[in-house]
């Protein structure tokens, strides 16, 4: 389970990540992020994640809330949650991420591991997140879980299935412990928030290279343009034209990269029909030109 590096994620129509996390037989990856390189977009996933900051400091957004987590510190993202990650400040910033499903270490839906932890914390609205800082002992304990999964993951030493499994098992114990169920739920209006995010997101990712309007993406959740704009603000902190934006950058980033096509046509497939718009927006969303881009130059991560 040799360490992955993180590029481009690839994402359904609902923004879910379509990546698979290890293996039918071992459902757990790790990644090593740079995101002075790029920025983590906005996406979800049915796995679990748990990440601690190797360096910098790196800007954390979980259903519309912002967390600022810096180096030692971890974090932990519940699954169906939507969010993305950016780099804070110019030293930039790395992350060691595992991702793995819950039947890791709560067996299957009969195990009274997953009736005892595993189901509270997954079907808790009020925990999509919860940050490991290094005031508290058993926070310091679960950043230094995360550590030692990701270092037995990558180092494949004999029998280091069980330690992976034990490590995360260790923080899954520590947030049943120390975080308990909230006993007062979201608001219908944030859950409906998060749905209708969803819906949009998706209809962006069916329609990004066409010319979208602020009235069209309002009109796939059935809210109003005002309804609209609130909800992006509120859950991912940005405009649905800036959204779109983002989207386009981030598809022509990988073509960039995978394809030898001409930069001209890559524009116009994602949405760009006017070359120098597309290097502007590029550059402002990049840090660099298009070229430089696909020629490895430095490009500090400007994603958000």
């Amino acid at each position: 389970m040799a360490v992955s590096v993180c590029g481009p994620i690839s994402i359904d129509q609902q923004g879910r990540e379509l990546t698979e996390h290890g293996t039918a037989l071992f459902p757990v990856a790790c990644y090593h992020d740079r995101l002075s390189e790029s920025a983590v977009p906005w996406h979800w996933h049915n796995e679990l994640e748990v990440l601690v900051v190797e360096t910098g400091k790196v800007r954390v957004s979980v259903n519309g809330t912002d967390r600022l987590v810096r180096q030692g510190e971890g974090f932990f993202i519940n699954a169906g949650a939507l969010h993305g990650a950016w780099p804070e400040g110019e030293e930039g910033c790395r992350l060691r991420s595992v991702v793995f499903h819950p039947r890791l270490v709560g067996g299957g839906v009969d195990s009274i591991l997953w009736q005892k932890y595993l189901e509270p914390l997954l079907s808790d609205p009020c925990r999509p997140w919860v940050c490991f800082s290094d005031t508290r002992e058993w926070e310091r304990e679960a950043a230094k879980a995360i550590q030692e999964a990701w270092q037995a993951g990558v180092s494949e030493a004999e029998g280091f299935e069980f330690v992976v499994r034990e490590r995360l098992s260790k923080v899954v114990f520590l947030l049943a412990k120390h975080c308990p169920a909230a006993e007062k739920r979201p608001s219908e209006k944030t859950l409906r928030d998060g749905e209708r995010i969803k819906r949009m997101l998706q209809y962006i990712q069916e329609h990004y290279s066409e010319e979208l309007t602020l009235a069209e993406i309002a009109k796939s959740a059935a809210v109003s343009e005002n309804e609209c704009l609130r909800c992006f603000r509120n859950m991912i902190g940005s405009t649905p034209i800036r959204y779109v934006k983002q989207v386009r950058i981030q598809r022509a980033a990988e073509l960039l990269v995978s394809t030898g096509r001409k930069i001209s046509d890559i524009g116009a497939e994602c949405g760009f029909q006017e070359m120098s718009y597309f290097a502007k927006t590029f550059r402002e969303l990049k840090g660099c030109t298009p070229g430089a881009f696909r020629n490895g130059g430095p490009c500090p991560a400007k994603d958000r």
